[in-house]
Protein backbone atom coordinates (compact mmCIF):
# COMPACT_ATOMS: atom_id res chain seq x y z
CA UNK A 1 0.00 0.00 0.00
CA UNK A 2 1.76 3.51 -1.38
CA UNK A 3 1.60 6.36 1.52
CA UNK A 4 0.03 8.96 -0.91
CA UNK A 5 -2.13 7.91 -3.87
CA UNK A 6 -4.11 9.40 -7.39
CA UNK A 7 -6.66 12.32 -5.97
CA UNK A 8 -4.62 13.35 -2.59
CA UNK A 9 -3.65 16.48 -1.93
CA UNK A 10 0.13 17.05 -1.06
CA UNK A 11 2.78 19.97 -0.37
CA UNK A 12 6.17 19.88 -2.53
CA UNK A 13 8.97 20.37 0.23
CA UNK A 14 11.66 20.04 -1.95
CA UNK A 15 13.37 21.50 -5.10
CA UNK A 16 12.60 24.58 -7.78
CA UNK A 17 8.68 24.35 -6.56
CA UNK A 18 9.02 24.22 -3.09
CA UNK A 19 5.89 25.13 -1.22
CA UNK A 20 3.79 24.37 -3.95
CA UNK A 21 0.39 22.20 -3.47
CA UNK A 22 -1.92 20.45 -5.60
CA UNK A 23 -3.83 17.31 -6.08
CA UNK A 24 -1.73 14.33 -7.56
CA UNK A 25 -3.22 13.78 -11.09
CA UNK A 26 -1.06 10.03 -11.57
CA UNK A 27 1.53 7.69 -9.28
CA UNK A 28 4.27 6.45 -11.74
CA UNK A 29 5.66 3.10 -10.86
CA UNK A 30 9.46 2.60 -12.91
CA UNK A 31 10.82 -0.16 -13.96
CA UNK A 32 13.96 -0.58 -10.89
CA UNK A 33 11.10 0.61 -8.39
CA UNK A 34 11.52 3.96 -8.12
CA UNK A 35 7.91 6.41 -7.93
CA UNK A 36 7.36 9.49 -8.98
CA UNK A 37 4.33 11.34 -9.03
CA UNK A 38 2.38 14.30 -11.12
CA UNK A 39 1.18 16.75 -9.49
CA UNK A 40 -1.44 19.52 -10.87
CA UNK A 41 -0.12 23.14 -11.59
CA UNK A 42 3.64 21.60 -10.49
CA UNK A 43 6.77 20.99 -12.45
CA UNK A 44 4.87 22.68 -15.75
CA UNK A 45 7.15 22.90 -18.79
CA UNK A 46 5.99 24.06 -22.46
CA UNK A 47 6.59 22.01 -25.39
CA UNK A 48 6.12 21.95 -29.33
CA UNK A 49 3.18 19.95 -29.95
CA UNK A 50 3.55 18.82 -33.39
CA UNK A 51 0.11 18.77 -35.52
CA UNK A 52 -1.84 15.55 -36.11
CA UNK A 53 -4.86 15.65 -37.96
CA UNK A 54 -5.64 11.87 -37.54
CA UNK A 55 -5.62 12.04 -34.12
CA UNK A 56 -7.03 15.71 -33.90
CA UNK A 57 -4.20 17.30 -32.22
CA UNK A 58 -3.74 20.96 -33.13
CA UNK A 59 0.08 22.29 -33.21
CA UNK A 60 1.36 24.70 -31.18
CA UNK A 61 2.86 25.56 -27.59
CA UNK A 62 0.97 23.29 -24.63
CA UNK A 63 1.71 23.12 -21.44
CA UNK A 64 2.83 19.73 -19.78
CA UNK A 65 2.94 18.48 -16.26
CA UNK A 66 6.22 16.70 -15.65
CA UNK A 67 6.63 13.90 -12.80
CA UNK A 68 8.47 14.75 -9.46
CA UNK A 69 10.08 12.35 -7.49
CA UNK A 70 7.65 10.76 -4.29
CA UNK A 71 9.84 11.32 -1.73
CA UNK A 72 9.64 15.66 -2.42
CA UNK A 73 6.02 15.44 -1.93
CA UNK A 74 3.99 15.33 1.61
CA UNK A 75 0.47 14.58 2.58
CA UNK A 76 -1.56 17.65 3.93
CA UNK A 77 -3.81 17.02 6.38
CA UNK A 78 -7.37 18.44 5.57
CA UNK A 79 -8.19 19.04 9.61
CA UNK A 80 -5.15 20.95 10.18
CA UNK A 81 -4.32 22.05 6.56
CA UNK A 82 -0.13 21.33 7.19
CA UNK A 83 1.96 18.50 5.63
CA UNK A 84 2.21 15.61 7.73
CA UNK A 85 3.57 12.14 7.54
CA UNK A 86 1.22 9.15 6.73
CA UNK A 87 2.01 5.54 8.91
CA UNK A 88 -0.10 2.53 7.52
CA UNK A 89 -1.91 -0.09 10.13
CA UNK A 90 -3.72 -2.50 10.17
CA UNK A 91 -7.06 -2.89 11.70
CA UNK A 92 -7.30 -6.12 13.95
CA UNK A 93 -10.99 -6.81 13.49
CA UNK A 94 -11.14 -7.17 9.95
CA UNK A 95 -7.36 -7.03 8.59
CA UNK A 96 -7.96 -3.99 6.21
CA UNK A 97 -4.62 -1.52 5.60
CA UNK A 98 -5.62 2.00 6.14
CA UNK A 99 -3.38 5.15 5.96
CA UNK A 100 -3.06 7.53 9.60
CA UNK A 101 -2.11 10.48 9.38
CA UNK A 102 0.66 11.68 12.08
CA UNK A 103 -0.47 14.94 13.00
CA UNK A 104 -3.68 14.81 13.75
CA UNK A 105 -4.53 10.75 13.89
CA UNK A 106 -7.14 10.52 11.58
CA UNK A 107 -7.38 6.98 9.83
CA UNK A 108 -7.49 8.11 5.45
CA UNK A 109 -10.08 5.14 4.33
Amino acid sequence: MRKIKTGDFVQVMRGKEKGKRGKVLKVLVSKNGSLKVVVEGVNIVKKAQKPNPTLGIAGGIIEKNLPIDYSNVMLVDPKLNVPTRVGIIIDKKTGKKYRLLKKSGEKIV
